[in-house]
């Protein structure tokens, strides 16, 4: 069982999925999908993967093609995460500010000299 619902705003189109994606309910998903497209051109496609318990090979199959057409996906679980990461060759999860900073910066260890203008005890 697969729920499909559809939140049609100005800046994107998005498609909350609940349940299975899996065998026959990858094609109602794009069926949906090309219903609510029509007459919406270059609205952006989104996938709200957080209430998805189950994808097989078809729906991965079919999550790849539409990344590959420019959908984002919202990921909430270990699963909908490691799948998304897979079709998008990104890590699962984003550095940490410090390691992002060392990347952009090329520093590697920086080092702080505490001075003081008292006398040393």
């Amino acid at each position: 069982m697969l729920r499909i619902t559809i939140h049609d705003k100005l800046e994107s189109l998005t498609f909350q999925l609940e349940g299975r994606l899996a065998g026959a309910w990858v094609g109602e998903v794009e069926n949906c999908r090309q219903r609510a497209l029509d007459g919406n051109y270059g609205v952006a496609d989104r996938f709200d993967l957080a209430g998805v318990t189950f994808i097989d090979d078809a729906g991965k199959a079919y999550l790849a093609a539409m990344h590959r057409l420019g959908a984002e996906f919202v990921a909430a679980d270990c699963l909908t995460k490691a799948i998304v990461a897979e079709i998008a060759k990104a890590p699962l999860s984003r550095p940490r500010a410090s390691e992002a900073r060392r990347a952009k910066t090329g520093v590697t260890e920086l080092k702080c000299k505490r001075t003081t203008n008292e006398p040393a005890r």
